[in-house]
Order: structure tokens, then C-alpha cells, then sequence
């Protein structure tokens, strides 16, 4: 009798009892996934470990882009809208004979409990004295010191609003994190050493090496180690210094680029993103209602050209591509009214240029509006003719044909590249475009192993002009500029005769308008450098890129603010406008059902599942039967 029950029923008991055990567990995972909440759902593209690592100085690291310093903060915020820094890990600094003097907070501490003092801010900067960051080498400041535990000075080479920028708007890392390398640079820079001499270029070479095992900061979220090809996790830090201030206690960050993320944005599982979204993306994301906010970025796409190749190094050449292109067609094609076309090509954003520069500047300006005719002119006076193919030819009567590679994960500059790629072969250049992936298709541009390629212009999230002509002339320049590892990146020569303005060594310009308080003469070379990009145009500027930012209300989030807020004055990278909201509590806000139920006022609470007396009790009989009926099969088996 026994046997036959057991074989009989012994499937229909197991299944009973993994349905008691599913009924335990469901409210308790259910518990779990409460806990998780006010959750804001960001999106940002980055490399799984070992790939990606904890180095936040060196390419690779995982600083998940904008986010970065809701994790290891900055001494102080920025607002456009007004030119002011509001402070966040600094209470307060000043300019003081040949110092900048910064005070810091006090009862701030790290994610592992370790107080935050002038040695993790003094820290910080010394790595970057050994990495020469341009606070270094370009003379703003050639020490650091730590006055007593919550005051830290930088001594003054050159006086500029630049290095107080620098300064304020630099994540600082744990000194625990980065001892061993933080006391040898201390060392080096008490013996005076420059940042470019032997031992201090070694000490960097294995600092770049440096793999940190934990990711550790001040800021509100902190590392979890949750970390898939999918998602990554933080969670709130409970002795964040200023946690009255932070709405949400988990941020969640989908991975990828465009292609990635936009499932996730259509599915409505990501509440802001700031990847370039092509129109007809966009236009679903409006007929689903969600929201596009329209910040200016400051920068945009352009055409980088290897000057070690003729004619690429011949400025008649740059300004006949220029002609060439539709640059309004371009910017539509690519990101529709987020892709504008700039109308004065002088290396300055829009409203930077407009602030900058002189009306007189401004008539000098030569405009480069679409005009295929000129641009065949350019060509013909310099030798080369067009054959019955419709393809021009180099004077030896060999076609004319380049490749331009473009970062393959981002859809505006995919959708530019092809664009100019086949505005330029209907010309008669033969362009053929080619997709690298986005990481290392930098690292492409400055070796120099390129013909064309677009690659940005403008300084972004700056709002000095310093920036602007420093990524404009320097930035793709590596080994021109001497800004550290001696690659050729476009290999434009920064020393040159000019029709406007002499001859000029554009590097001295470049860092002269970074120097001093002196605005008028900021302002003239300002216009002066305006001038040079424009008569020699290292790069041809396709168009100015403002965000098409999804994002969505209602779900998790809601109180964006209005389109009018000054606060959309704060570009989407660098100076975050989200990230300045997260970290302050200004306008976006966790929705009621974002709330944990505990804190959801009662008659907003949904019926949930949950573990009381009477399923505690009823579980346990179950279990217990079906223990006894287990015990019986067995017996009956022996039988």
C-alpha cells in the first residue's frame, strides 16, 4: 500500500511542497524589490570588468560618464545661467598673494567610513601633477599643499579663472585608495621635478597600470558591486553629508549606446538619458509623451582631417570640403532640430561666440555656406580636374578617395558621417565611411592611423573660451600641443603664417586667454584666435549639437523642470543640469508609487503580499505534512 503511494502521488507531493516553498519567497522577494526604491533610472555606456576598472584617472575607468560625481563629488557645482559655483565638498576659497586657498567641509567621510581631509583633495591634483594635467602644463600652478587638515593651497604660476575651475569642478578620489602613488608624486614635486622629466613620466607610466580593487567617494551613491552586460547598480550612502537633500536612494544606469538604451527609453524603463537619438527616434518617443529637452551642448561634430596627408594639410583643400557640405542638411539628417548649423566658424559655440566676439571680428569672418560651385573653383586653381566619371583627380590624374571613420555606437555622428561621406562622393571626392567602436576610435585619432574622421569640436560643459580653442587646436593635437604622450593625433602645426594676424604661435594664444583676470584682454584673443581657426580651419565644423534628452515623467520621476528654467543653461555632460538635480534636490522628484510602502501615506498603499501570523502558522502545517508524507513513502518502500 505504501509503495503504490508513493509512487503514485510522490510527483503531486515535491510539487506541492515547491509551491509552499514559491509562496514564502514571492513576498519576500517582493520585499526586496520594495526596498529599492525612490529609484531614478539613468542610462550611460561602459566596460564590464576586468576591461573596466576602478581607476577614475585613466581611460577605461568605470566613472560612468555624467554620474561620475554623484560618486566621488567635486568641490563645488557650476550654474551657467549666472557664472556662479555652489559648494559641495569646499564651504569656501579665495585668492590669496600666490595662492588659491580652498577650505573644505568638515564631517565629510568616504563611502568605507574614512574621514575626507585636505590629503584626499591634495591627493587628487598630485596624481595629476605626475598624469600633467593643463593645470600643470600649461604653468597655471606648480605646487600643491595641505595647510592644515581641512584647508588645502595651490600656488600660483599664472594667475587664471581657468585653474580655479579646474580646481573646483575635479572629482577628488580617497588618498587610501591612491597612497603609495599620491607620497612618490609628493616627493618628485618637492624636489621640483617637472611632470615631463623621467622619474615622474615612469611613476605615470605605471600609475596608468593601477588597478584599484574597491570604487569609493563622498557622494550620495555609492558602489554595490551589481554590475551585468545589462545594468549597474548604486545604492544611497546613509552618512552622506548632505542626504536631506537627495530625493532618490538608488540609481540604476542601463548600458550602452544609442542602439542599447533606446529599447529601454520606448519601454519607458529609463527615466533620462543623453544619448544623440536620430529624428525618427524622437518622434516615437513624442508620441509615447515623453518629454525632449533641447540643452545647448556647447559642441558638436566635425571633420578631423590627418595633415600628414596632402592635400588634407593644404587650407584651400579643408575650405573647398567645407564648401561642399550642406552642414544644414547634415545636422537635420543626423539629429533634426537638435543638429544646428553654425554659421561662424571660429572654433566657439554659438552662445559663446555671440558673447565673445566683436561685430568688427565678426564681418572679418569668412562664412562657409553651402556652395559646391566654390568649392570646384578651389579645386580647379589648384590643379585638379573632374573626369566623365563625375570623380575629381589629383593633378597625376588619380582619383581623389578617402576614408572618414566615425565612432560606430553614436547615431548622430553615424548618421553625419554617412551624410558627408555622400555629399562629398556626389561632389566627386569618394569618400567611404567606416564604423569604429566608440572606445577606440579616439585612440585612432591620436595615433594618427586616419585619413578623415569626425571627431568633436568645442570645449562642451566650459564656459571659458580657453577650452573651445583648446580642444579646437590642441586637443586631437597631442604631440604639437605637449600635452603628454608624443602621438600625432591631426598633426596640425601650431606655429603658422596667417593673412589676419602675423604670424602666430596658437599654442601661447591659446593659453594667454586663459591668463589672468584681465577680461578686455581676454577678449582680444579671444577674437584673435577666432580669427586663426577661421582663415586656417584645422577642422570642418559640421554642425552644434544641442540634446534631444529624453525624458520621462510621471513613471518614477517627475517635477522636471519647465523648458524656460535656467538651469537647461547647464549643459547634459560635464556641468549636468540631472546630475546638479540629483545631487541638490532642485525640481525632478521621486513619483508616489517610487516611494517605499513604508513612507506611502496608507491610502495610497496598494494590497501587497505579505508574510503575516496566520501564513506563518498555515506554512508550517503544510511543510509538516508533507515532511510526514515523505517519511511514509519511505517506509512503504522498504515494505
Amino acid at each position: 500500500m505504501g509503495a503504490r503511494f508513493g509512487k503514485k502521488y510522490k510527483w503531486v507531493i515535491i510539487a506541492s511542497a515547491i509551491l509552499v516553498i514559491w509562496s514564502l519567497l514571492l513576498p519576500l522577494a517582493y520585499s526586496q524589490q520594495e526596498e529599492r526604491k525612490p529609484l531614478f533610472v539613468g542610462a550611460w555606456p561602459y566596460l564590464l570588468p576586468p576591461e573596466g576598472h576602478f581607476n577614475t584617472f585613466v581611460t577605461g575607468a568605470l566613472t560612468f560618464g555624467i554620474y561620475h560625481q554623484v560618486i566621488q563629488e567635486p568641490l563645488a557645482l557650476y550654474l551657467w545661467h549666472n557664472d556662479t559655483y555652489v559648494p559641495c565638498l569646499a564651504t569656501s576659497w579665495e585668492i590669496t598673494g600666490d595662492y588659491f586657498v580652498v577650505n573644505l567641509r568638515r564631517g565629510v567621510t568616504f563611502h568605507d567610513g574614512t574621514p575626507f581631509t585636505a590629503r584626499d583633495v591634495a591627493g587628487t591634483w598630485l596624481i595629476h601633477y605626475i598624469l600633467n594635467h593643463p593645470l600643470y602644463s600649461l604653468g597655471f600652478v606648480d605646487r600643491v599643499e595641505i595647510v592644515e587638515d581641512y584647508t588645502v593651497r595651490f600656488r600660483i604660476k599664472r594667475p587664471s579663472p581657468i585653474l580655479v575651475r579646474y580646481i573646483l569642478r575635479e572629482p577628488v578620489r580617497p588618498y587610501s585608495t591612491y597612497k603609495e602613488f599620491v607620497d612618490k608624486a609628493m616627493d618628485f614635486m618637492n624636489q621640483g621635478l617637472s611632470p615631463t622629466s623621467d622619474p615622474v613620466k615612469q611613476l605615470a607610466a605605471d600609475f596608468r597600470n593601477f588597478r584599484p580593487e574597491q570604487y569609493i567617494g563622498t557622494g550620495p551613491f555609492m558602489w554595490t558591486g551589481e554590475i551585468t552586460e545589462a545594468e549597474v547598480w548604486f545604492k544611497f550612502y546613509e552618512n552622506y553629508w548632505n542626504k536631506d537633500r537627495v530625493k532618490f536612494k538608488w540609481l540604476k544606469l542601463v548600458n550602452g549606446e544609442t542602439p542599447q538604451v533606446t529599447p529601454h527609453v520606448l519601454a519607458k524603463e529609463v527615466d533620462y538619458a543623453t544619448h544623440g537619438f536620430p529624428p525618427a527616434t524622437e518622434q516615437q518617443f513624442k508620441e509615447l509623451g515623453i518629454r525632449i529637452i533641447r540643452p545647448p551642448i556647447y559642441s558638436g561634430p566635425a571633420i578631423q582631417f590627418n595633415m600628414k596627408i596632402w592635400p588634407l594639410s593644404e587650407v584651400w583643400f579643408r575650405k573647398a570640403i567645407a564648401y561642399a557640405i550642406n552642414t544644414t542638411e547634415n545636422g537635420w539628417v543626423s539629429l533634426s532640430e537638435s543638429g544646428r548649423p553654425v554659421r561662424h566658424a571660429t572654433g566657439l559655440p554659438i552662445e559663446l561666440a555671440d558673447i565673445w566676439l566683436t561685430s568688427e571680428t565678426k564681418q572679418k569672418l569668412e562664412v562657409f555656406e553651402y556652395n559646391p560651385d566654390k568649392a570646384s573653383q578651389m579645386l580647379r586653381e589648384n590643379g585638379f580636374t573632374k573626369g566623365a566619371d563625375g570623380f575629381w583627380r589629383y593633378p597625376n590624374g588619380t582619383v581623389v578617395e578617402f576614408e572618414l571613420i566615425f565612432p560606430a555606437e553614436f547615431a548622430d555622428w553615424s548618421a553625419a558621417a554617412a551624410n558627408a561621406a555622400a555629399q562629398l562622393t556626389k561632389f566627386g571626392i569618394k569618400v567611404t565611411p567606416r564604423a569604429i567602436t566608440f572606445t577606440q576610435h579616439p585612440i585612432e585619432v591620436w595615433e594618427g592611423r586616419f585619413q578623415l574622421a569626425i571627431q568633436s569640436w568645442g570645449g562642451g560643459a566650459n564656459p571659458h573660451p580657453y577650452f573651445h580653442f583648446y580642444q579646437a587646436f590642441m586637443y586631437w593635437n597631442e604631440k604639437e600641443a605637449g600635452v603628454g604622450q608624443g602621438r600625432p593625433g591631426i598633426s596640425f602645426p601650431l606655429i603658422q603664417s596667417t593673412k589676419c594676424c602675423g604670424t602666430v604661435n596658437i599654442r601661447e594664444l591659446v593659453a594667454g586667454v586663459a591668463e589672468g583676470f584681465d577680461m578686455e584682454r581676454v577678449k582680444r584673443g579671444t577674437n584673435t584666435l577666432a580669427l586663426v581657426f577661421n582663415e586656417l580651419l584645422p577642422c570642418v565644423i559640421l554642425w552644434q549639437r544641442y540634446g534631444n534628452n529624453p525624458a520621462l515623467d510621471g513613471i518614477r520621476v517627475t517635477g522636471w523642470p519647465p523648458d524656460g528654467d535656467p538651469i537647461f543653461k547647464n549643459p547634459p555632460y560635464g556641468d549636468a543640469f540631472t546630475v546638479f538635480m540629483l545631487l541638490t534636490g532642485y525640481g525632478i522628484r521621486p513619483t508616489p508609487q517610487n516611494m517605499p510602502a513604508a513612507e506611502t501615506p496608507p491610502a495610497e498603499q496598494p494590497a501587497q503580499p505579505g508574510l503575516d501570523l496566520t501564513m506563518i502558522i498555515v506554512a508550517v502545517v503544510v511543510v509538516a505534512i508533507i515532511i510526514a508524507a515523505l517519511l511514509f513513502v519511505k517506509r512503504g518502500k522498504k515494505s
